[in-house]
């Protein structure tokens, strides 16, 4: 005798749960491909309205004169300090990944970030590169979520302390002459603005996977925070924010800023922090409009902080162009590993899919 089918509707004793159709997964995927479709081309669409605003009101000329300012010197301090930079983002890096069992030599490190580096300043969006950087990481030890965990938790890192120090800075200096500009409240609004930008470029990757994410996040976070490697994390990170610093000081004085240091430091910090916004056109639209504003609230004149914020983008991209050697030079020559038939590559208890460590906005 036939067994009847089971029913749709189980009753338990919490209440009632019905099973999803069989076409719910696939109406989910294709929601979350439209969310992240949509926020793929509003983040290069944001920078470009900012840029193109910053530009209308203050008229194009501190733009030309920031590049005809930007002369061989300037961008040969730059290149160097630039250089400096990315050794010890690329040490950073290959401490996170060392914790997180997909560990890397320090000249696949450096030679990575400076590719990803060039793609972050020519691609829309700004984190392309980086994103290519952990999935190409990810292949080479047979877990791309694991690869990509290791450059989210990277540059996650970089950025707290960033943030950590910025505002502390604001706080102690108050540089700006507007009155309220350096309160403790206001220092609050811009964590939580910058917050509000980051969660808004995962937010088409939190659906469903909140669980498995969270394991994930926490297991990692227990791996990272060692004191050896926290301690090592957090000093390759100033490292980092210093070079950042000193390359805005090298494109402040290429265009005429004489201030001092001490005085222009808590305005590179606040420039620093509002263009790690993932809503910008290969990193230009956000870092101009803060420079201004900065430029501006400090009593120095707006046109003067785009103009800065231009020769930084330009000193920056000459500063990437290795990246772009590396790139037709071609990745590493490490032979692919043949995976038996049948088997596929190791994810990693809990490991996200791509889309998932991405936030399904496939950055890269």
């Amino acid at each position: 005798m036939n067994r009847p089918d089971p029913p749709s509707v189980r009753h338990l004793e919490l209440g009632t749960v019905r099973r999803p159709g069989p076409g719910a997964g696939a109406r989910r995927r294709a929601e979350a491909g439209i969310d992240g479709s949509l926020w793929r081309w509003l983040r290069p669409l944001g920078g470009a309205t900012i840029l193109g605003v910053v530009v209308a009101t203050l008229g194009g000329g501190p733009v030309v004169d920031a590049l005809r300012a930007t002369d061989g010197t300037a961008l040969a301090m730059g290149t160097g300090v630039a250089f400096l930079t990315t050794v010890c983002a690329a040490w950073r890096w290959r401490l996170v990944a060392g914790r997180l069992e997909a560990a890397l030599t320090m000249p696949s490190a450096v030679a990575a970030c400076y590719r990803s580096q060039f793609l972050n300043v020519t691609l829309p969006g700004g984190v392309l590169g980086d994103v290519g950087r952990g999935v190409h990481h990810g292949r080479r030890v047979d877990d791309v979520g694991r690869g990509l965990r290791t450059v989210a938790w990277e540059r996650a890192s970089g950025q707290v302390v960033l943030v950590v120090l910025t505002v502390s800075v604001l706080l102690v200096t108050r540089p700006f002459a507007a009155p309220g500009i350096g309160s403790p409240a206001w220092a609050l609004v811009a964590a939580a603005a910058l917050a509000v930008g980051v969660a808004l470029s995962a937010r088409s990757g939190g659906q469903g996977i909140g669980g498995r994410v969270g394991r994930v996040v926490t297991a990692d976070g227990r791996a990272l925070l060692g004191p050896t490697a926290s301690g090592g994390i957090v000093l390759a990170s100033l490292a980092v924010v210093g070079g950042h610093v000193a390359t805005f000081v090298i494109a402040a004085r290429a265009v005429g800023v004489a201030l001092p240091v001490v005085e222009l430091l808590p305005i590179a910090l606040l420039v620093l922090l509002v263009s790690a916004v993932p809503l910008n056109l290969a990193g230009w639209g956000p870092r101009e409009g803060a420079a201004a504003w900065a430029f501006g609230a400090a009593g120095l004149g707006a046109g003067q902080g785009l103009s800065v914020a231009v020769a930084y983008g330009a000193i920056v991209f000459v500063a990437t162009l290795p990246g772009a050697v590396l790139l037709l030079v071609g990745p590493s020559r490490r032979p692919t590993l043949r995976m038996p038939p049948g088997t596929g590559p190791r994810r990693g208890a809990g490991s996200p899919s791509v889309g998932d460590a991405v936030g399904g906005t496939v950055r890269g």
